[in-house]
């Protein structure tokens, strides 16, 4: 793992290069973001972005998608991965909103992860996009870049999650998680990494054992 000087100034380039990183998902608001980010497992954020405008055109809120049926849902997500299962979950996490919540969206990262098809890394998108909630959500993309630079040496996503909030700010959990799923998407690709062009190449232990000479 890095030493915390070279963290720190990992971390600072990522905000050099990444300043206005957020999330890719469409979204007006908190209801939205939630239903996006339940789609988005095992399905790329640009395909659920291409299912949720006809969908919130049908169900705008809780409980319009809560009296509609799975069937119904499902027509709308057919084209995203797992959809079947995605339509039980979704209905399911409405009815909580209405029943558990007043219709509203949780705000803290464990009333969240009380609601149907919603895990921990999902939680922590919501609270923290949405609420501004310090959290680390590590995706695809951020449990492999994190853990190629060396911000983290774990083998699982609950470990490297632990890792990254001890060796981050607290203040910058959610810009970081944001820098990094950038930095995954437009150089630290999972087959071909452009190691050559990247700017942490100085620092990065992956660079350093498979790439430099």
């Amino acid at each position: 793992m890095l030493k915390p000087s070279s963290i720190r100034t990992v971390l600072k380039h990522l905000k050099e290069h990444y300043p206005n990183a957020r999330t890719a998902l469409d979204h007006k608001n908190s209801f939205e973001l939630l239903i996006a980010t339940i789609l988005s497992a095992q399905c790329t954020d640009k395909r659920v972005n291409i299912i949720t405008p006809a969908l919130f055109k049908a169900y705008p809120d809780p409980e319009s998608m809560a009296a509609a049926s799975i069937k119904n849902i499902e027509h709308y997500i057919k084209t995203c991965g797992l959809y079947q299962a995605k339509a039980k979950n979704i209905s399911k996490c409405c009815r909580q909103l209405l029943n558990d919540f007043n219709g509203e969206v949780p705000r803290t990262i464990k009333e969240l992860q009380t609601l149907g098809g919603v895990g921990k890394k999902t939680a922590n998108v919501v609270a923290s996009v949405a609420f501004g909630v310090p959290a680390i959500a590590v995706d695809t993309h951020v449990f492999r870049v994190s853990n190629r630079i060396g911000l983290a040496h774990a083998k699982d996503v609950k470990r490297t999650e632990d890792q990254l909030m001890e060796n981050i700010p607290k203040k910058a959990w959610a810009d970081a998680h944001h820098w990094i799923i950038h930095h995954g998407r437009e150089i630290c690709d999972a087959r071909s990494p452009k190691c050559d062009m990247c700017f942490l190449k100085r620092w990065c232990e992956y660079y350093k054992k498979n790439t430099a000479h």
